[in-house]
C-alpha cells in the first residue's frame, strides 16, 4: 500500500467523524436542504479526501439520479454520494455535486461555532 497524500483545508471546515480527515471548506457548501436514509445530508460543490466508488441508478425523493458513494480516503467510512447524472432537466444542477451526511461529519477548525451548531438543523 502506497502513502496517502491528504489536501489540508483551512479556515472553516467539516472532517470525517470518525478519523477526521479534512472533507469540504464550509465556502463549498451550496445547501443544508438536503436529506439522507439517516438524516440531514449538506449538498457541497466540491470535497477532498474522498474516493468515489461505482456508479448506479438510484431512485431519491427528487427523482431517478446515477450516483456513486464516496468514501473517506483514510477510513473508508461512507460519508455520501456524488451526483454523476439526473434524468429530470429540474435536478440537473445536482451533477458532479457531493451530499456529505450530516452524522458522518463534523465541524472542526478555529471556527467551530460556525458549522457545527445543530440549531439550523431544524
Amino acid at each position: 500500500m502506497g502513502r496517502l497524500f491528504l489536501t489540508k483545508l483551512d479556515g472553516a471546515f467539516y472532517t470525517c467523524k470518525l478519523c477526521h480527515t479534512h472533507l469540504a471548506n464550509i465556502e463549498e457548501l451550496m445547501s443544508k436542504a438536503f436529506h439522507c436514509r439517516n438524516g440531514p445530508a449538506y449538498l457541497f460543490n466540491s470535497v477532498v479526501n474522498v474516493t468515489v466508488g461505482e456508479t448506479e441508478e438510484r431512485m431519491m425523493t427528487t427523482g431517478m439520479h446515477i450516483v456513486a458513494d464516496i468514501f473517506c480516503i483514510c477510513c473508508c467510512q461512507n460519508v455520501g454520494w456524488k451526483y454523476e447524472s439526473a434524468f429530470d432537466e429540474a435536478q440537473k444542477y445536482k451533477e458532479g455535486k457531493f451530499i456529505l451526511e450530516r452524522g458522518r461529519i463534523v465541524g472542526g477548525s478555529k471556527e467551530v461555532s460556525l458549522i457545527s451548531s445543530d440549531a439550523d438543523e431544524g
